[in-house]
């Protein structure tokens, strides 16, 4: 009789939730088969917008745990287990956890919102949160540089996404500003025709726009020039310096003075 009985439950038991577990496990692997296919279109998605290497892989995951955890969801709720406490517990677990690690989602935010919009990449010079140097590596969490002296500065994500950030190399070329200054008593337009000739001689010096040079300031001691030229952005600082070095070469030659501040000291006998 104890087995009579036993099969019988059995018999129940399978005919009660036999239905039920077949059709959770076929909405299962149906489910399973779907995320997969739903998460290779987002992977392809991703390709033809071009986003970057460190941020694709992530995301494809985050969109595959996400998806799974609704579909376990769904089938446990099939089979009759009561979820409304498990999802209460779950989402009491995130806000524990997104409190204690706030920073730590402020930067990976930042993260996916740099290498999604991309204000800066990989080789850009830039000058952000007090530092400045080429990007090195953009990661999740934070952004790297390398300054001109091969310093290492880690930047956080969260900083950078939310703050005011120079990008020295998103455009092709770039404007370099001179001041340099002559003698009261020299000859203004000798100086322009020195300084002209200077920047047409170097051909890095773009033609178009046009070379803008002005007299900008009669200072203290010096009448100053504003030269004004467009070089590409890779030889911004090598134009910057050697033009420098130039004009003070060729100005001794021509005689036009470069004056520094001077103080006249007038001793009077009684």
């Amino acid at each position: 009789m104890d087995t009579e009985k036993i099969v019988n439950q059995v018999v129940e038991i399978a005919v009660s939730y036999g239905p039920k577990l077949i059709g959770a496990i076929v909405i299962l692997l149906v489910g399973l088969w779907i995320i997969k296919l739903l998460t290779k279109a987002f992977g392809r998605i991703m390709e033809k917008r071009k986003m970057s290497d460190s941020l694709k892989p992530f995301l494809r995951g985050l969109i595959s745990a996400l998806l799974k955890v609704m579909l376990f969801i769904t089938v446990l709720g099939m089979l009759g287990i009561e979820m409304t406490s498990f999802i209460a517990i779950l989402g009491a677990a995130g806000l524990a956890i997104g409190l204690a690690l706030s920073g730590t989602l402020q930067n990976f935010a930042g993260g996916v919102i740099i290498l999604i919009f991309k204000p800066f990449k990989v080789g850009d010079y830039i000058d952000a949160q007090g530092y400045s140097g080429s990007v090195s590596e953009i990661l999740i969490f934070n952004t790297i540089l390398k300054t001109l002296d091969n310093k290492t500065i880690i930047i956080p994500n969260a900083g950078l996404s939310t703050s005011s950030m120079t990008n020295y190399s998103s455009e092709k070329t770039r404007r370099v500003d001179w001041t340099f200054g002559i003698g009261y008593g020299d000859d203004i337009d000798k100086a322009k025709e020195v300084l002209k000739t200077l920047c047409d001689k170097d051909s890095r010096i773009l033609k178009d726009p046009k070379l803008f040079i002005a007299v900008s300031e009669l200072a203290d001691s010096s009448v100053n020039f504003v030269v004004r030229g467009w070089v590409n952005a890779a030889d911004y600082w090598s134009v910057f310096f050697e033009m420098n070095e130039n004009v003070y070469k060729t100005f001794n030659e021509e005689g036009l003075n470069i004056p520094y501040p001077q103080m006249d000291v007038h001793i009077q006998k009684n």
